[in-house]
């Protein structure tokens, strides 16, 4: 079993070949027009490149082709120090868009990226877990989170960069927490075909590193819609088989109803920081964190307050029964753990 968009990508290097298919009558004498070299082969082309002006200069030249021409185009890489190259087409749309972008891409092509750490505390204010979110590394640069998923997706980079997340998060996770310490991932349902495939590169980190399943939480990330249900059922239930436990972030705002957290019975059910904000000072807002609360125990999941910056939600929270919270009252995200939990212990959750 395999998974086209598992395919290693690597980052473009400044010379090289640009494969493109199909290759066509029209699609040669444009280049060959413009003084190109066309290098024929059965159902595809080649030109050689020396830097990214001059794709820019290559793409430009097909916008004069037909559209029904331009909609099956797809390109391929090879850099002049590669032996070789993977088979991986990308369409004309999405190569133009990484080209456009070649910085941000960069940045996920290359991992210009690391994995801080959020605290979670219990109801007894011990942090006994930790949120794992992307931040530019210290040499790399700067971004803003959601600007590069953005481009990721808009790029068709999206499954790449969202493994690498996944990895990043472990890998650090390995470096600070000991065993018995909960690690919350996020994860893009949309980037995973074929779960038993897509995932395999995330057991086996874990399995490499020597890490225990048990402690790890994969979360649905709170900015993906989530159209069908029954695909996010079939990666629960691969986590689940590997020892993994899930979380439903963003439930009682955005797109994660109690429809969906009903009809997938996650482990933990990560509230919407819109809930939380002042819940203290608003009936409504009372009674929905109430009504989540009691619907999440009755089919036994652990209930998580997001973005708790004030004691009085944390109290209000607490009293009615949710197990955990998160928020800048505990710790904002940051490259280290704030506690040494090898000299404090931990605690199951």
């Amino acid at each position: 079993m395999s998974c086209y968009n598992c395919i290693a990508i690597e980052p473009i290097e400044d010379n090289g070949k640009i494969f493109i298919r199909p290759a066509s009558p029209e699609l040669n004498l444009i280049f060959i027009e413009n003084g190109y070299a066309v290098e024929k082969m059965e159902n595809s082309c080649a030109i050689q490149y020396r830097d990214r002006e001059a794709m820019l200069s290559l793409l430009k030249l097909l916008q004069g082709l037909p559209l029904f021409i331009r909609e099956k185009l797809k390109f391929c890489v090879k850099g002049e120090n590669e032996s070789g190259y993977q088979q991986h087409w990308t369409p004309l749309d999405q190569f133009e868009e990484r080209m456009k972008r070649y910085d941000v891409v960069n940045i996920i092509l290359e991992k210009q990226f690391t994995s801080y750490m959020q605290p979670i505390v219990d109801h007894t204010e011990t942090i006994v877990a930790y949120e794992f979110l992307l931040r530019s590394s210290e040499s790399g640069i700067p971004f803003q989170p959601n600007m590069l998923f953005e481009t990721a997706r808009s790029t068709g980079l999206h499954s790449f960069l969202d493994r690498a997340a996944r990895i990043s998060a472990i890998e650090t996770s390995a470096i600070w927490l000991p065993k018995g310490v909960k690690r919350f991932v996020n994860f893009l349902p949309s980037s995973i075909y074929k779960p038993e495939f897509c995932l395999s590169h995330t057991f086996e980190t874990i399995e490499r590193l020597s890490l225990e399943p048990k402690d790890f939480v994969f979360e649905v990330v709170e900015t993906e819609r989530v159209d069908d249900v029954r695909h996010l059922q079939s990666i629960f239930d691969v986590y689940r088989r590997n020892g993994i436990s899930v979380a439903l972030d963003d439930v009682g705002a955005g797109y994660s109803t109690l429809e969906q957290m009903i009809r997938l019975k996650p482990d933990y059910v990560k509230i919407d920081r819109g809930l939380i904000d002042h819940c203290d000072e608003s009936l409504e807002m009372q009674q929905k964190l109430t009504k989540i609360t009691d619907i999440a125990h009755s089919f036994g999941a652990k209930v998580l307050a997001e973005g708790i910056e004030r004691w009085e939600e944390f109290e209000f929270c607490r009293g009615i029964g949710m197990e955990l919270a998160q928020g800048y009252l505990f710790g904002k995200p940051a490259e280290r753990p704030p506690v040494d939990h090898e000299n404090e212990g931990c605690i199951t959750i």
